[in-house]
């Protein structure tokens, strides 16, 4: 699969705000990726660095597999990484026309983009009537007049209320499905969970985790049982082999594996053991409680 952007080592010092800490990580084509994080957490830093608008301190970076000098490659970008900034007296038309000029795009991509986006039938209004959801919708039109191989967008829904967030998780997921790489910085687990198939953790400047969303939840999550007499059964589940720790929460026993572990082969060794279970349920972990897991646990420097 092709390679889009390669990020190695990056590192970016503000004075004494180490905002960046030797990140690494690789944005392969086809593919969403989310970098997730607290704000200050160095998602917008990171954007900037590989977008060119702020220095790296140290490391380094390439684009399409460093065939091209960064100022080439990045004529094949897409990003919105600020407030959409149109003229607020022009039309969404004529503010995308003048797009296209600055772009070197043909005009006739104003009313595909403007119709992917759900504003071709507001082509003709005014930039300053806009809600600020048509606002940001616009921007990513504006954004895909090239028709880059990547969009990049710093957290799309920021602002937006729950109409326009959902609007915008269905406009990536339509671009994605024509075959477009994005790439979107988020302090929301939902909106990475919902979207990206890929997921960077990142917290005070430090990379958590790199790999698919899927990957970041499947493990081998917790056990929720109850018996008649949960103190025995705690003491049953001890002696498991594959069982790490227990935890009882509102008359239910957690009993989180420390190996993989089938629940009806859990469910027989508990009945060879005498014990009938009135309740087992295998949950994974979500994405929510991964992140929390993470961000916590981690020691930070």
């Amino acid at each position: 699969m092709e390679t889009i952007l390669t990020i190695s080592n990056l590192d970016k010092k503000f004075g004494k705000v180490h905002a960046v800490k030797n990140v690494s990580f690789e944005i392969k084509k086809g593919n969403v990726y989310g970098i997730l994080g607290p704000n200050g957490s160095g998602k917008s830093t990171t954007l900037g660095i590989v977008l060119n608008v702020v220095n790296k301190t140290s490391g380094n970076y390439n684009w399409f597999g460093g065939t091209l000098e960064t100022h080439e490659a990045l004529k094949k970008v897409g990003a919105i990484i600020e407030r959409p900034n149109f003229y607020p007296y022009m039309s969404a038309y004529d503010n995308l026309k003048l797009v296209c000029k600055i772009k070197g795009a043909p005009e006739h991509k104003i009313y595909e983009k403007l119709e992917l986006v759900g504003l071709l039938e507001r082509k003709d209004s005014k930039f300053r009537t806009f809600s600020l959801g048509m606002k940001q919708r616009l921007a990513i039109a504006s954004a895909l007049l090239n028709d880059p191989e990547i969009l990049i967008l710093d957290e799309p829904t920021n602002g937006l209320d729950p109409q326009g967030i959902r609007q915008i998780r269905e406009i990536i997921r339509q671009i994605a499905a024509l075959g477009t790489t994005i790439l979107l910085a988020s302090h929301l687990l939902d909106e990475v969970e919902k979207v990206c198939s890929h997921v960077v953790v990142l917290r005070k400047g430090e990379m958590l985790y790199s790999g698919t969303v899927n990957g970041m939840i499947a493990n081998e999550g917790f056990f929720e049982l109850q018996a008649n007499d949960n103190t025995v059964l705690a003491g049953m589940l001890s002696q498991h082999e594959a069982i790490d720790k227990i935890e009882e929460i509102e008359g239910r026993l957690l009993a989180y594996p420390k190996a993989p572990l089938d629940p009806s082969e859990l469910n027989r060794y508990l009945f060879d053991k005498g014990i009938s279970l009135s309740h087992l349920s295998h949950r994974k972990h979500s994405l929510e409680e991964q992140f929390l897991q993470l961000t916590s646990n981690k020691p930070s420097n």
